[in-house]
């Protein structure tokens, strides 16, 4: 089954050029493409795939294995034609594939995913952004509309200027709600995602210092954010966070309904198994710990009540959430871990550290701590930051990975006595598990946050059964 034709894929391209085959012939077989990649290795027959150049590799270098592979067209960027790649022609007309020769790859992608979500009018299209949470509410947002409608949505966190327009299409005949994350590396993102997908309900979760060290201020990620209610014509809705110190910028202007949805609502904390909340007289049990996950539960309660599905759903949507992979997942064992390694900025850094000093906990408490990278000029101030608030945490034993938590590492240094907290500095993965590993005895609770360069759930195995 055909996606996208390629008269409609021309059409959707300004300015794109059809080369390879005779255009009439194409366009009255009535011919298209069936899937969409930008991986030659995981092309398969019927596909479009996309040479993107990027800062090490050149998409268009592997459009001939994609050929080879079955794809059966390529979008390609015009001046690779005639430059040190002119055999892209030579090696489309060897596998009888299409190319489509557009002044940007990347620009093509994200106008072809835009024209094939508008073969799809009744979708109710949902976009998530925000600084942190962006795909924990998408799931849990899912889980809930799941009860009442077909619901698609993006795998993993696949939210970004490729990863957006990819997922969109994974839109199908019968699909009734669409919720999309988009997220951003770079200003502008935000508004040519939400050019994409054209919410008709979109959802900020927060304003945080993540991709500060890129954007320079707050107020810059403000703005950012705020562009995903750019395309907006006056019918849709915007959900801002009520207790955001950014609501009021966020809200202004906004050319459609605004909604400053709650978060705060009768709660109240299980530990690490969640907390449980009152919602119209219902008592839900929500299973993902921490008043950051409570407010990630109650953001996607405001896409659900906008939505109007029913309390039950939101109930049984809530109740049915499970950790993703290094997202507040809890590992119990000889150890218990809280394995909050996904990613870290210094909101979420702080958030994991006050969660496992809310606990009440019988046994000790290690915070195993990684560097929080990508934050630029602020690096230093974000990892002191950090490194005040370890020092007057619950913490018994502070482990540091990474050149950037150095600054940490001096300042608990520095604590006087008696609190002074006893530490390990590396930077060094080896000598980190084997420091780590010889600390934890049974029934020690462990944190592990640190940025996805970390990679701190590689502690995992030897915390839950190493120690001596």
């Amino acid at each position: 089954m055909n996606l996208m034709t390629f008269s409609r894929l021309r059409a959707a391209l300004p300015g794109g050029t059809m080369i390879g085959i005779e255009p009439e012939a194409a366009l009255e077989a009535d011919a298209g493409f069936s899937s969409v990649c930008i991986d030659s290795r995981v092309c398969r027959a019927g596909a479009l795939f996309v040479c993107l150049a990027g800062a090490s590799h050149d998409g268009h270098q592997y459009a001939e294995a994609a050929f080879k592979a079955g794809a059966v067209a390529a979008l390609v960027e015009k001046a690779k034609l005639s430059g040190g790649m002119s055999g892209l022609k030579a090696a489309a007309r060897r596998y009888g594939a299409v190319l489509f020769a557009v002044d940007n790859t990347l620009r093509a992608l994200q106008d072809a995913a835009k024209a094939y979500l508008e073969r799809f009018p009744g979708l109710l299209k949902i976009g998530v952004t925000g600084s942190s949470g962006k795909t924990t509410v998408k799931e849990i947002a899912g889980a809930i509309l799941s009860c009442e409608k077909k619901v698609v949505m993006n795998k993993g966190n696949l939210n970004s200027e490729t990863g957006l327009p990819l997922s969109v299409f994974e839109v199908r005949a019968g699909d009734e709600v669409g919720v999309f994350e988009m997220g951003m590396n770079r200003a502008g993102e935000i508004r040519e995602l939400s050019r994409v997908l054209n919410p008709h309900i979109a959802l900020i979760t927060n304003i945080g210092d993540a991709h500060i060290g890129m954007l320079g201020s707050l107020e810059a990620i403000a703005a950012e954010k705020k562009a995903v209610f750019s395309g907006f014509t006056g019918k849709e809705t915007a959900l801002i966070p009520a207790s955001d110190a950014f609501r009021d910028f966020l809200a202004h202007g906004v050319n459609g309904k605004v909604v400053f949805y709650e978060t705060a609502c009768p709660a109240a904390s299980l530990g690490l198994d969640g907390s449980e909340l009152e919602l119209d007289g219902e008592r839900i049990r929500f299973p993902l710990p921490g008043t950051h996950n409570l407010k990630n539960a109650l953001a996607a309660v405001a896409i659900a009540q906008e939505t109007r599905a029913a309390v039950s759903s939101i109930k049984k949507g809530l109740e049915s959430v499970k950790p993703l992979f290094g997202r507040s997942e809890i590992i119990r064992g000889r150890v218990t871990l809280v394995q909050d390694c996904y990613n870290a900025n210094p909101s979420s850094t702080a958030a994991a550290i006050e969660l496992c000093d809310s606990v009440a906990w019988g046994g000790r408490r290690m915070y195993v701590i990684g560097s929080m990278l990508e934050l630029g000029a602020y690096s230093e101030a974000a990892h002191a930051r950090i490194g005040r608030l370890l020092a007057g945490s619950q913490a018994d034993f502070v482990c540091l990975f990474g050149a950037e938590t150095r600054v940490i590492a001096e300042i608990l240094e520095k604590s006087e006595k008696p609190a002074k907290k006893p530490f390990f500095f590396t930077e060094n993965m080896a000598e980190l598990i084997d420091a780590a590993a010889r600390y934890v005895q049974e029934g020690d609770l462990a944190l592990l946050k640190g940025s996805r360069g970390c990679a701190l759930e590689r502690l995992a195995a030897a915390l839950t059964a190493g120690g001596e």
